[in-house]
């Protein structure tokens, strides 16, 4: 009875401090007592039916409220399909992910989809099923509980701005329910699908040209922002917003520790905007995390934000009036391959000193690759000032890491490239970037010594950014491009299957060796992660600034807690650097434990050190 009684106690406390906020953001949207009074009720009946096990992590991330940005958290991407068969296949694999250092492991897209069209998963037939090849929802709550009592968290996909054609709902509106047709964007008059396309970008267009999709069995234009096999969700209607806000809860209840928000800026859609970041969806995302600190405040929120930075920032809301706790860091993930094709670090610089200067509580994912092309957003007001022109620098930087630029050691393959806007992406895996696919094919084994040392120094300047690294599971061994997927039907067009390949297990048991390139990146990686671990200059509250090394192909983080001053210098240029530790006092290699004499060093080509001042 008492527990029972603090259990009421606890979530009607954490409802009272948010009911009035959360009720006038919701009437300001909806203007819909009932409805409002409906979600409040679910989120009560939620609350009930949320494990002990689940509610005892509630009450100690209430308490601790920054877990999620302390230096041991380290995350990993991985399908589950390729990484391990399916959700038993990872329980399984625990103890290897323990030894790569992870802290949370992100699950891509797992839920029920068509093959076909499913775009990776990210079409979700049924949000309350699991992929039968993969598992169930007991299978995904077991493993939750295995990785929390490794104390791994578990992040998911929660695709919000739209369903597969084949959902319930969808099926039902192709029927002509109004019910359902009310929860897409359906219009029988062609002149708002044509008033839309005056306004919206298309985001894929040549894949999938064009923001709707015709059924003629219907008579009927519905929205389709990505593909059209994926129907975007009317967020004005007010059951849409309830019964997605059910489906968090019901994942958060699995053990969904960590939910990812697809594609979050194009969640609300008005006629005659770009229906990209309009101020309803930080309304949305406000109430989202409010719901979630209710209800299950050990859930957190990641946004996918793949805007320019100043669309970004707002999606961390107000340290006052917060949103997502943490968002992927797209633009530095960006800019760190144009320092690599362009040997000019100028940009990141600039860039890191912006990230550097925002309050400590806006943490960043910080990657340098993830399961989706990378896109050539750069900051061209800026570059545009030493001399690099838009459409022939995204020419420059593709042709570079295609290999088709002259002494390129990268090789990958380009995304959506549209020959009129000039404005092609490009996809492959960290090490294929670095050169080790080409090196390995070459049988060079100096070019893979520089190709290793490449792989390296990216992972250890990621390391040492604000914020929270992530790694690709494959990345940890130098995984090169699976072009194998050229030979799959339904994968064939879509050219992020590259660096979408099965992990490579007979690989993986080379990194217990000496010298194969699986071994020296594994375990140098690994030792580095092991440092960030253990050394304070990593904790989330140290001063983060860089120092101007006089040579654009220099970077150079230091990082400082207390009297401790960890300083990284990054090479990227192809030329080795005589380089000078800034700052008084001696100082060793916290890689190696030497000192380094009179605080000078040579760095070879793509070479890097963390010095350490010794106290």
């Amino acid at each position: 009875m008492k527990i029972q009684m603090q259990n009421k106690n606890e979530f009607e406390r954490r409802l009272e401090a948010r009911r009035d906020e959360l009720k006038w953001l919701y009437m300001e949207l909806y203007q819909n007592e009932p409805m409002f009074q409906e979600l409040l009720d679910q989120m009560k009946a939620f609350y009930k039916k949320r494990k002990e096990s689940l509610k005892e992590r509630d009450r100690a991330r209430e308490k601790d409220k920054e877990w999620y940005r302390k230096k041991d958290m380290l995350g990993m991407m991985l399908y589950i399909d390729n990484f391990a068969g399916n959700l038993k296949g990872v329980q399984r694999k625990i103890s290897y992910l323990k030894e790569c250092n992870v802290s949370f492991i992100h699950l891509m897209p797992f839920l029920d989809t068509v093959p076909g069209r499913s775009d990776g998963g990210y079409a979700v037939a049924d949000f309350r099923k699991v992929r039968p090849d993969l598992g169930t929802m007991d299978d995904l709550e077991n493993l939750a509980d295995k990785c929390h009592e490794k104390e791994i968290d578990l992040c998911m996909d929660f695709v919000m701005n739209h369903t597969s054609e084949d959902h319930e709902w969808a099926k039902r509106a192709k029927k002509g329910e109004g019910e359902y047709m009310s929860r897409y964007f359906f219009y029988d008059n062609p002149w708002y699908p044509q008033e839309y396309e005056k306004t919206v970008p298309q985001v894929f267009p040549t894949t999938a040209p064009g923001n709707f999709t015709y059924l003629p069995e219907i008579r009927h234009h519905v929205m389709t922002t990505f593909y059209p096999y994926q129907w975007d969700l009317n967020y004005r209607n007010p059951r849409v917003f309830n019964e997605m806000m059910y489906n968090f809860l019901f994942f958060a209840n699995k053990g969904m520790d960590i939910i990812r928000i697809d594609a979050v800026p194009y969640i609300w859609k008005e006629l005659g905007t770009s229906c990209r970041n309009l101020p309803q969806v930080h309304t949305i995302v406000r109430m989202m995390r409010m719901i979630g600190e209710i209800v299950c405040p050990a859930t957190i929120l990641l946004g996918e934000v793949v805007m320019e930075p100043e669309k970004v920032l707002p999606y961390f809301g107000t340290v006052e009036k917060p949103e997502c706790h943490m968002l992927y860091n797209v633009t530095t993930m960006a800019t760190t391959w144009h320092s690599v094709a362009t040997s000019d670090t100028r940009l990141l610089k600039k860039q890191l000193d912006i990230v550097n200067g925002l309050p400590k509580q806006y943490t960043f994912l910080n990657y340098l690759r993830c399961h989706d092309d990378i896109g050539w957003g750069l900051d061209y007001g800026t570059l545009g000032k030493w001399g690099f022109q838009e459409i022939p620098h995204k020419k420059y930087l593709n042709d570079y890491f295609t290999g088709k630029y002259p002494g390129s050691e990268s090789r990958g393959e380009l995304y959506n490239d549209d020959p009129v806007t000039m404005d092609a992406r490009f996809c492959g895996t960290t090490a294929s970037m670095c050169g080790v696919e080409s090196a390995g094919f070459e049988q060079d084994a100096k070019k893979m010594e520089k190709a290793i040392r490449k792989d390296l120094m990216l992972h250890a300047y990621m390391l040492m950014q604000s914020g929270i690294p992530m790694i690709y599971s494959g990345d940890e061994i130098g995984q090169v491009n699976d072009y194998t997927y050229k030979e799959d039907e339904d994968k064939r067009e879509d050219s992020r299957y590259i660096h979408r390949g099965k992990f490579r297990w007979d690989l993986a048991a080379k990194r217990k060796g000496v010298r194969s390139v699986e071994a020296r990146i594994f375990r140098t990686l690994t030792f580095m992660e092991q440092i960030r671990r253990q050394e304070s200059v990593f904790d989330p509250d140290a001063l983060v600034g860089t120092w101007d090394m006089q040579d654009p192909s220099l970077l150079c983080i230091v990082r400082q807690k207390g009297e401790k001053i960890l300083t990284g210098i990054f090479n990227f240029s192809d030329f080795e650097k005589e380089v000078w530790i800034p700052g008084e006092g001696d100082y060793r290699d916290l890689l190696n434990g030497n000192k380094i004499p009179e605080r000078k060093l040579r760095l070879p080509q793509y070479g890097f050190v963390w010095a350490y001042k010794m106290m």
